[in-house]
């Protein structure tokens, strides 16, 4: 398996995502390649064995997508996505600007034929176990449509990733009613009863997190502010857990009795561990980390891309997009 990493995406590019991408290389021995400045990244390979691309720009967070590019031709990321384009490696891993790493990659690996929009399908902890959310950030603007093949798309990756046998499909919605949602919603959950396998309907957010479902549609904006509220009641309530037991010297003796439960909730709670979500829906494997992703999330994102490429979703979405079409819609 050969990974192509973006070294200059993110907020602690180049060092933390070089040391992620050899701790991967160490603990699963795929072949990285490193896309970035190289007397930059040089010093920090050392004596390890890996290709190193050199790339004289970077895209930063305040950059345009739109725009950037046209603009930055040679940064990192694009660099790294034509070389996925022209068969250089497996897989592309990118902790930079999400934006541009949809545009990039839409422009230079291209979309599935036949797929209208790419998503973004995290991984979400849930009281049960996991589910996927799609779109949780990629497409701000959504169609029926979109959300039709949003909801085959994240079947496939619960069936083969999380190996979930007939995973349950849900619409994020802010009721269970049919005449509940915006008119996107209505129009969505009318065309998923038709032609969506184990859909179950609409669910609210709340019920996201207890394991309503098994995968969960919805378009990127709503689901980003799902995700970062997740992500925010979880720091919030570490913080206040971790303030209760330090409180008096009885309160740490009690923490140290239900210690291994709460390092099994921080783990459950902590992005690290999942590192990185795929942008479904792409002809080849583009992962994007965490903007903030440090060696150990960038570690387990390169893992991650490993892994959807291993399962096939890419051909099966290829295979079956025909029964996806809505007529009249592009």
């Amino acid at each position: 398996m050969r990974i192509i990493v973006d070294a200059m995406g993110g907020d602690h590019a180049p060092d933390e995502i070089v040391r992620g991408a050899l701790l991967a290389k160490k603990e699963y021995g795929f072949e990285i390649v490193l896309v970035g400045d190289e007397e930059r990244i040089r010093p920090l390979v050392g004596s390890e064995d890996v290709t190193v691309i050199h790339a004289s720009d970077a895209v930063t967070m305040e950059d345009d997508p739109t725009t950037v590019l046209r603009a930055k031709k040679d940064a990192s990321m694009f660099v790294a996505l034509r070389a996925l384009a022209n068969g250089e490696g497996d897989a592309v891993v990118s902790a930079g600007n999400t934006g541009a790493l949809l545009v990039g990659a839409t422009m230079l690996v291209k979309r599935i034929r036949g797929i209208r929009r790419a998503a973004l399908a995290l991984t979400m902890p849930t009281a049960t176990g996991k589910c996927m959310l799609v779109d949780c950030g990629a497409n701000v603007e959504c169609t029926p449509a979109y959300l039709q093949q949003f909801a085959l798309m994240g079947s496939y990756y619960a069936e083969r990733v999380l190996k979930i046998e007939n995973p349950r499909v849900a619409l994020l919605n802010n009721g269970t009613e049919d005449h509940k949602g915006r008119e996107l919603e209505r129009e969505t959950n009318a065309l998923l009863k038709e032609t969506q396998k184990n859909y179950i309907g609409n669910l609210e957010a709340r019920e996201v997190v207890m394991g309503g479902a098994d995968v969960v549609v919805t378009d990127g904006f709503t689901g980003n502010v799902l995700l970062k509220t997740v992500e925010g009641a979880g720091l919030f309530f570490a913080g206040m857990i971790k303030g209760m037991f330090k409180k008096n010297l009885l309160t740490k003796l009690s923490a140290l009795a239900v210690k291994s439960g709460i390092m099994e909730l921080k783990s459950k709670m902590d992005y690290n561990e999942t590192g990185g979500t795929p942008l479904m829906g792409l002809s080849r494997a583009v992962i994007k980390a965490h903007g903030s992703s440090k060696a150990v999330s960038m570690k387990n994102a390169i893992r991650i891309a490993a892994e959807y490429v291993n399962t096939g979703i890419i051909a099966d979405i290829t295979r079956d997009i025909a029964k996806l079409t809505v007529e009249g819609e592009e």
